[in-house]
């Protein structure tokens, strides 16, 4: 049985945090993310006084999903 997702609120972040290599060097365009028990940890590096969000692995796949077949391409315009 899976875990609820209140439990990833629980989860510690003791792992590393990775960033995409697309990020820009001086931080300014830079979402992290962590893989904790149950789930994955979002954060912005710019704003550390921000709890990161949490996300199960599910809801990270439909989302990475999602925006490799463009859903998300529309936010992006001018």
């Amino acid at each position: 049985m899976k875990a609820p997702k209140g439990d990833l609120y629980a989860a510690p972040l003791d792992g590393e945090w990775q960033k995409s290599s697309l990020s820009s060097g001086n931080g300014a365009a830079c979402v992290r993310l962590m893989r904790i028990e149950g789930g994955v940890a979002v954060d912005d590096s710019k704003r550390p006084d921000l709890a990161p969000l949490r996300y199960t692995r599910a809801e990270l796949a439909a989302f990475l999903q999602a925006a490799k077949a463009g859903e998300f391409d529309h936010l992006l315009e001018g």
